[in-house]
């Protein structure tokens, strides 16, 4: 069997447009697949906090973390969110700014590393990006995050432990650092067989492009 396509996402799970990339992503591997078109896709998220100065329990919704915290216009935020949420839809995604609790997402990126050791950092991905997007929970505490690690199949003590000891934070760190020798300064970035770069939530066929480029010059190169 070929190797398969690796795609390594840098995204902050608090980042809307990484929920709608990560379904674009989804639906150009799907499109890719059907094709029969070479090898299996393999996703892998690495971290990338955009607002590490958040405290953890923000008192506030997300038009004032935006408009107070980051000092943009309540009306252009108002008008931003709107944007979003319509493109979201078109995905299926149906996302609650009213009811969003904004929080610092370190910790969120730990558990995905953890997950990541256990197998399950794609569910995991999934699981707290919906919480935290579509049903207003927590995601940025421990005993909120291990709640939801349970639901996809992890050890409650294990992770109650890891994010105390901040077990994973040089991995969070070590993906960081490797967005900046990348060059990566916003999300969700996906890097391609560790050669070409998609920035931003692109149509599905621009990764069914890509992937078909990725494959053609393996066959060019081993003829």
């Amino acid at each position: 069997m070929p190797d398969p396509i690796k795609v390594d996402v840098w995204s902050d799970i608090a980042c809307p447009w990484c929920f709608i990339g990560k379904r674009k992503l989804e639906a150009g591997v799907a499109a890719f697949e059907e094709l029969n078109a070479g090898p299996d896709v393999e996703i892998e998220f690495h971290s990338f906090e955009l607002a590490p100065d958040t405290p953890v329990d923000f008192e506030g919704s997300e038009i004032d973390f935006l408009s107070e915290f980051k000092g943009m216009p309540e009306e252009q935020v108002r008008g931003m969110l709107a944007n979003v949420t319509a493109v979201a839809e078109e995905v299926g995604l149906k996302y609650d700014f009213d009811n969003l609790q904004h929080t610092r997402t370190v910790k969120a990126h730990q558990l995905l590393h953890l997950a990541k050791a256990h197998g399950k950092q794609i569910e995991t991905e999934e699981r707290l990006m919906k919480a935290y997007f579509e049903e207003g929970r927590h995601v940025g505490r421990d005993e909120d995050l291990a709640d939801l690690a349970v639901e996809v199949g992890l050890d409650r003590d294990e992770v109650l432990k890891s994010l105390a000891a901040d077990e994973y934070l040089p991995a969070v760190e070590a993906d960081q650092a490797q967005a900046i020798a990348y060059g990566i300064q916003a999300v969700p970035t996906f890097v391609i067989d560790g050669k070409y770069g998609i920035s931003g939530a692109q149509a599905p066929e621009t990764f069914v492009e890509v992937f078909r480029k990725v494959i053609d010059e393996k066959a060019a190169a081993s003829s």
